[in-house]
């Protein structure tokens, strides 16, 4: 019966990340809009820290009643529990998917002093024994690492990757000239590379995108069937009644589906896309198979 009448108290969205970025960003966005459709609030509950761990335990622990989810993304998700080798989640095993939210794809630039105009030139330095590349990471085991990592092994390119705590000092360091590449959301990457601080080689989406139309894809540079992008998606307690994961799907679907609501997230370089319960677990398990080994390959690992 509790189930005929959800949700009939405030809702809550965990997030593995502070105030801000494009994860609080989508958030918001859908916040706004389910408060609208079940006439309850939905709460941002921002908990960042552990590599997004802190969050998702939090939610993983939580009463399956249907007022407490994570909102969070392919590092807390997927890949945070392995790279920091700590047993506190599996998303297969204590998580319910609900829908997925947003996808961003990644941009590959260059800073401007370099001489790398495309991806050949990029990766025909990497083959050269003993060369100084150096690309920024936002830190070990995020989305921007692992494609590096795969790019290096599908190529056959080295480089040396400089981690850094967040995307903030690692945009620094390439705007100024510490490293020399990286791989970053256009949200972010947008504004410097239309002020030449940095030059853009090739972008992850499946197709050239509107705003960038000369630069290409990382699969006409080359890597078939690669595109990969920075996901956002929303995960229930794994006991959470099927209903209300059902209720809460086939509503953020329509949502998403909106053209408004799409124009929003176009503002954080992300295009807004549901999916149904089935359709989300069936995307997390090809990307739990695509970069779980590209991690152990890797031996990558944080503290």
């Amino acid at each position: 019966m509790a189930q005929d009448h959800w949700p009939d108290k405030p809702v809550k969205l965990v997030l593995p990340y502070p105030p801000g970025g494009n994860v609080d960003g989508a958030a918001r966005i859908i916040a706004e809009q389910l408060q609208a459709v079940f006439m309850q609030p939905f709460i941002i509950d921002n908990r960042p820290g552990a590599g997004g761990m802190i969050a998702g335990a939090a939610v993983a622990t939580s009463v399956p009643d249907g007022y407490t989810f994570f909102m969070g993304a392919n590092g807390p998700i997927l890949f945070a529990p392995t790279v920091f080798k700590r047993n506190v989640y599996d998303w297969k095993k204590d998580f319910a998917p609900v829908s997925s939210v947003s996808f961003t794809p990644l941009v590959l630039q260059v800073h401007p002093s370099t001489p790398y105009k495309t991806v050949a030139d990029l990766f025909a330095e990497g083959k050269k024994p003993g060369n100084t590349l150096t690309m920024a990471s936002p830190g070990a085991g995020t989305q921007n690492h692992l494609v590096s990592e795969y790019l290096q092994r599908a190529s056959g390119a080295r480089w040396t990757t400089v981690h850094y705590k967040g995307n903030a000092p690692a945009t620094t360091d390439l705007l100024g000239g510490q490293v020399q590449f990286n791989f970053d959301q256009i949200s972010v990457a947008g504004p410097f590379i239309a002020q030449g601080r940095s030059r853009a080689l090739a972008v992850t989406s499946p197709k050239r995108l509107p705003q960038w139309p000369d630069v290409p894809t990382l699969q006409e540079a080359g890597f078939k069937d690669f595109s990969p992008e920075t996901f956002t998606g929303i995960l229930a307690p794994r006991a959470t009644p099927p209903a209300i994961v059902e209720r809460l799907s086939q509503a953020l679907q329509k949502i998403l589906a909106d053209k408004a609501v799409q124009a929003r997230f176009e503002t954080l370089g992300a295009q807004a896309r549901g999916s149904s319960p089935g359709q989300f677990t069936e995307f997390l398990t090809q990307e739990d198979a695509r970069w779980m080994p590209v991690i152990e390959q890797a031996n990558i690992h944080a503290e």
